[in-house]
């Protein structure tokens, strides 16, 4: 039997400038999202749909969780196949594009690792463990677009 697991999170919209949304540029996008016991996230849209440029906006999160989440994976994957993973650093990007009617959806998401382990010889390995990770990946599993790998691998000692 499969498990459930439920998310709950608390989106509280912050942007009422006085006069709610009587026009379009009467309001601000800004929000936070919230979950229990969490520090609370400061969000808006898209600097180019009238957002706050220093918040969040919900298509950098989307891209963030797909990161987090294969890094996460990835992380263990490693740790599974005996390989020591000293450094992991993304630098995610996504592509959205707009619709006539204002809409839009991503096309794609690419993920950037840099990685760093430990072991001579097991690079093959820890790059091919990166579509062992997106196959299982909860985030990536809920997409309807691809997300594409293009990590960078180093071997050796940490500097730490």
């Amino acid at each position: 039997m499969s498990k459930v697991h439920a998310y709950q999170v608390k989106i509280t919209w912050t942007g009422n400038l006085g006069k709610g949304t009587k026009g379009y540029r009467a309001y601000s996008r800004d929000h936070i999202v919230e979950a229990k016991g969490k520090p609370i996230i400061p969000a808006s849209s898209d600097p180019s749909f009238r957002g706050d440029p220093t918040r969040y906006n919900p298509e950098e999160q989307l891209v963030a969780s797909l990161s987090s989440c294969h890094m996460l994976w990835y992380l263990h994957l490693c740790s599974e196949a005996g390989i020591t993973v000293v450094s992991y650093q993304d630098q995610a990007e996504g592509q959205m594009q707009e619709t006539a009617d204002g809409g839009g959806r991503f096309t794609e998401v690419t993920l950037r690792p840099t990685i760093q382990i430990l072991e001579q010889g097991k690079e093959a390995l820890a790059h091919s463990l990166h579509a062992k990770a997106n196959e299982l990946c909860f985030i990536a599993n809920s997409m309807n677009f691809p997300v594409k790998h293009e990590a960078t691998l180093f071997v050796g000692a940490s500097a730490a």
